[in-house]
């Protein structure tokens, strides 16, 4: 038999309780133990939908602090190679310039996103807020996408029409001071995001490690313009352009996969070791996991011995379920279907 969304169990099945975890005594028909699944069956869990809160906006505020500070960092060192710019005319600048414009940008649409995962789940949106994440995924990698395509096009412009640089040493302190700032940002939202478990905060991040890289660039066109060599600014524009490019493709690949639901084969491998080393389980039939922002969510069916009375199964459930937590730190929740091993459960999974 197959389990429901929020409702009471039925037959073999065991709903998730998001977060909590509830201790059943000794198996088997005894009046505590059917209390107590009486209890499972028939009493609201409110204490669960608060503390999943509690957790989304714990993480949020942690992700909005990290996007603040980068923003700032970003901010800062934009404005200071924009005014640079406009002193120099280096294109080489510009493209880092543009790129860090965008690179501060990106911190609204997941500020938004973190913002709405805060918000508990609804009958619209049964699975929460989260997706917002992927939604600014997606977002982020237009912004940076559109940023490229600007740092490329008006780099072949001076290609073909080459001019020399003014102040080249301003120039190379100003990129200096874009490897600092998007080391800044990087190492805030590298760190906050792995702390969180939110991968759009760690891609962003490492997307701005490699801006401060690009920015080095900028040194060696300032470098290439003292010495006389009029074609280095535009070349290492392009080059920065490519750059962006490349960074965007890889970007758009991981918000694309995490978009169709796509998880590291070894955490499947994980999830159904730990289930097979339970003593009661006979057969790890499906495991499914899926992110849903920074969380994980599982669903999984398992094969148990066919003597096992309700009550029993009812809390081999949410064993099993203990063990997905203990082995997958980011599990939010899990759907735990059992089942008698080598019975037919077709019309349930």
């Amino acid at each position: 038999m197959g389990t429901s969304g929020s409702g009471p169990d039925n037959g073999w099945g065991a709903r998730r309780h998001d977060g909590s975890e509830h201790s059943h005594g000794s198996p088997g028909w005894t009046p505590r133990a059917l209390s107590r699944s009486l209890a499972h069956l028939f009493v609201p869990h409110e204490h669960d939908t608060a503390e999943r809160v509690d957790r989304a906006m714990e993480t949020s505020r942690a992700g909005m602090r990290a996007l603040w500070i980068s923003l700032l960092a970003l901010g800062v060192t934009a404005a200071g190679q924009a005014a640079v710019f406009a002193l120099s005319g280096s294109v080489a600048l510009l493209s880092d310039t543009l790129h860090n414009v965008a690179d501060a940008l990106t911190a609204v649409p997941l500020g938004i996103a973190f913002l709405l995962g805060r918000r508990p789940a609804t009958r619209r949106f049964p699975y929460g807020y989260g997706r917002a994440e992927d939604v600014a995924g997606v977002v982020v990698v237009l912004v940076v996408a559109v940023s490229a395509v600007a740092a490329l096009v008006e780099s072949a412009g001076r290609l073909l029409s080459p001019g020399d640089m003014s102040d080249p040493l301003i120039v190379a302190a100003a990129g200096v001071v874009g490897f600092v700032g998007n080391e800044i940002a990087a190492v805030v939202r590298v760190r906050t995001g792995r702390r969180i478990g939110s991968a759009a905060l760690v891609a962003d991040g490492l997307h701005a490690r490699t801006d401060s890289l690009t920015s080095l660039g900028v040194v060696l066109a300032a470098a290439g313009s003292a010495a006389g060599w009029s074609f280095a600014d535009p070349l290492v524009g392009l080059a920065i352009g490519f750059a962006i490019a490349v960074v965007t493709y890889s970007a758009a690949k991981r918000v694309l996969a995490r978009l169709m639901d796509s998880v590291a084969p070894e955490l499947v491998d994980r999830a159904s070791e730990a289930l097979e080393g339970h003593p009661e389980v006979r057969t790890v039939d499906a495991v499914r996991l899926r992110w849903i922002g920074h969380a994980l969510h599982a669903e999984v069916e398992l094969g148990v011995f066919g003597g096992l009375t309700l009550s029993r199964a009812h809390e081999v459930a949410h064993e099993a379920e203990r063990r997905l937590r203990g082995e997958l730190p980011r599990l939010e929740g899990a759907t735990v279907h059992t089942h008698p091993a080598g019975a037919s459960h077709a019309n349930n999974s």
